[in-house]
């Protein structure tokens, strides 16, 4: 299945997104785009949501509207409609479920003075529903928790769990190359604060290129993706390592490179089959 889109594919692939319903996209996408993974396609929705949350989230969880969100939700408890409620009001709304569900909790915690209540206390409870005192409030939230791929205490601990299982990947494919290497706890020890995931003690050829290190996502690389990625990590990298490599498991954008003017990193959707060792040069 196809990982490495060109521009033009990748723009109709957002063209057809934006024309699909909230939730629910990945089956729309895989009949439009048969040859793309469906990591690929999970992703490109992941980040293009979380894209269009940071534009809108603040215009649509105003103090006005959530008031307005929750007496549509309390009406609804009160004329029995059935469970969903949320779900459906995210549709409608543009919210995800898991973001509608917090400013609706944030709502019915609301202190006297109308203030929003402690963070702490609704990250507790959107992380263990059972505590919500409001039985109904509470399901729905346990719904929409379980419907949201991008925000909420599951979508976070998924995130989480993938990455950590493609670092754990990487590493065994490279000790299966025979390949000399310090991951990025063992960089942390020597005191080392901006870190990649694999540091190579021997430098490896990849089509000709040495590289000195490794930084693993378990994501889909668009520009903007990388572009901050380039700034917050990776040409720190390059500044104290030289040369590296980026793994973007779930595929990118052709010709990201050439974005990165004279500094040299790799970009790949798996770790390289064609590595040369330096020792097998000596």
């Amino acid at each position: 299945m196809a990982r490495v889109l060109n521009q033009t594919t990748y723009n109709s692939l957002l063209d057809s997104l934006y024309k699909l319903p909230f939730r629910n996209r990945i089956q729309s996408l895989q009949k439009l785009f048969p040859e793309l993974s469906v990591n690929t396609l999970k992703c490109v929705v992941a980040q293009e949501c979380q894209k269009r949350m940071k534009g809108s989230h603040g215009r649509l969880t105003t103090s006005e509207t959530v008031e307005a969100m929750y007496k549509k939700f309390t009406n609804s408890i009160l004329m029995n409609e059935e469970p969903g409620i949320l779900l459906r009001l995210s549709d409608e709304v543009g919210l995800t479920p898991a973001l509608l569900a917090r400013s609706i909790i944030e709502r019915h915690y609301q202190r006297d003075d109308k203030s929003k209540p402690a963070k702490l206390l609704v990250s507790t409870l959107m992380k263990n529903t059972a505590l919500i005192d409001d039985r109904d409030l509470a399901f729905e939230t346990y719904l929409c928790l379980l419907e949201d791929d991008e925000y909420g205490p599951i979508a976070e601990a998924t995130k989480q769990s993938k990455g950590y299982e493609y670092e754990i990947y990487l590493r065994m494919e490279l000790e299966n190359c025979k390949v000399s290497f310090l991951h990025e706890d063992h960089l942390r020890m020597k005191g080392y604060d901006k870190t990649p995931d694999i540091k190579l003690e021997i430098p490896v050829a990849i089509d000709g290129q040495v590289i000195n290190w490794i930084e693993s996502k378990a994501l889909f690389g668009d520009e903007e993706v990388h572009r901050g990625y380039l700034k917050d990590q990776l040409y720190s990298y390059w500044n104290r390592f030289g040369p590296g490599l980026v793994i973007y498991w779930f595929g990118y954008v052709e010709d990201l490179e050439k974005i990165h003017q004279n500094r040299i990193i790799l970009i790949r959707d798996t770790l390289p089959t064609n590595m040369v060792l330096m020792d097998q040069h000596l």
